[in-house]
């Protein structure tokens, strides 16, 4: 038996946002917690929302304690706002950040045994839906508006926390490419090159069938079509990445991923290693590590990426073909070859340790171990 969790209901194309209010009000909500991070704040992207809910007379409070990697701290601090503000849904407006942020806040409120953040971790057996969510990302790549997966990292520990719930997946997800319209290049390449992660990790992963297949394939031809139009500040790449990502969310969300993302999270709660940047990093060399295990599938990811002639490709060369597709997407779109400047040496085993225990490793198509990983860090050196 295979289960499939999608939003109940999704916007998509140029002027989406004006839809958040349509929803709050026929849903009958009656007061907001705007969730969003500070520099979209500061950088006028979350009153592309709020102007929205203040021409339909919504009342809300803005939320705003949100690290780019949101901690234990900020959730407690959200739980608080939320009950203060006296909400009974949350817009939560950014990439995962806020809407992570936002999604364990809700399951919270309406599972108040779970207060304790940390027991969140993995999947928790919470009963309730969570508060309901609109969820409006900024971002071409999380997918966080159509996953039922948030990471909040425990600073005490050093750790990122994967939890995964279906009761957290927002009831609404509004995905506007104007309001990703703002991202600097650098972000739109490390969010584009996490998107492109999830769809290949997906494809590829243990739990993969032909539904979730169907999403990925696709997802990795629009964002191998898509990312470097995007980077470029083109409408056509945003329009295409902002669809790209939802799509690649909607088949990882429902299959997991694999230890790229593994091997990232550590980087993220250690360094602050922008996500997707460490995805980018990691994803060819496991992408090469895991070929064996994963039967004819990297043919098709050639095909997606545009390699041409690859039926006439035998195994191992469309294997490669596949991973120098994705080295060429990621250095044509700058970003960083090696984790030489992101890694101190010393940490390796701290952080192969906690790749090991991710909740993300077990997905990965090919058996693996703390030596295996340790092994790929070093590589990436």
């Amino acid at each position: 038996m295979q289960r499939f969790v999608l939003n109940e209901t999704s916007y998509h194309g140029k002027g989406a946002v004006k839809a958040v209010a349509d929803e709050i009000l026929a849903r009958g909500f009656k007061r907001v917690l705007v969730a969003s991070d500070p520099d979209l704040i500061k950088f006028g992207v979350t009153a592309k929302v709020t102007a929205v809910l203040d021409a339909a007379k919504i009342p809300y409070e803005i939320f705003s304690d949100i690290k780019p990697n949101p901690t234990i701290e900020n959730v407690q601090a959200g739980v608080a706002a939320f009950r203060e503000a006296g909400a009974d849904c949350i817009v939560a407006i950014g990439g995962g950040s806020s809407i992570d942020t936002a999604k364990a806040i809700g399951i919270i409120i309406t599972n108040p045994e779970f207060s304790d953040v940390r027991s969140l971790e993995g999947v928790a057996p919470t009963k309730n839906k969570c508060v309901p969510i609109i969820a409006v990302p900024t971002t071409a790549g999380t997918a966080a508006e159509v996953t039922i997966n948030y990471v909040i990292t425990d600073v005490e520990k050093n750790r990122k926390m994967v939890c995964v719930d279906v009761h957290d997946i927002p009831v609404v997800a509004v995905v506007d490419p104007d309001m990703m319209a703002t991202m600097p290049k650098g972000l739109t390449a490390a969010t584009g090159m996490d998107a492109l992660t999830h769809a290949i990790e997906g494809y590829i992963t243990g739990g993969a069938w032909a539904l979730s297949d169907m999403f990925h394939i696709e997802a990795i031809r629009i964002i191998a079509k898509s990312l470097r139009g995007a980077v470029a500040g083109t409408d056509e790449g945003r329009e295409g990445m902002a669809l790209g990502q939802y799509v690649a969310g909607m088949g990882f969300s429902n299959v997991g991923l694999g230890i790229v993302h593994s091997m990232a999270h550590p980087l993220g709660a250690l360094y602050d290693t922008p996500h997707g940047v460490a995805n980018a990093i990691i994803l060819p060399t496991v992408m090469e590590y895991n070929a064996e295990a994963t039967g004819e599938k990297y043919r098709e990811i050639a095909r997606a990426m545009g390699v041409e002639g690859v039926d006439a490709m035998t195994t191992d060369e469309y294997r490669r073909a596949a991973v120098e597709a994705v080295k060429q997407l990621s250095a044509d779109v700058g970003i960083p070859a090696n984790l030489k400047d992101i890694v101190n040496p010393a940490d390796i085993p701290f952080l192969a340790e906690s790749a090991y225990a991710d909740a993300c490793r077990p997905g990965n198509p090919k058996e693996t171990s703390v030596e295996d990983i340790t092994k790929l860090y070093l590589s990436l050196m």
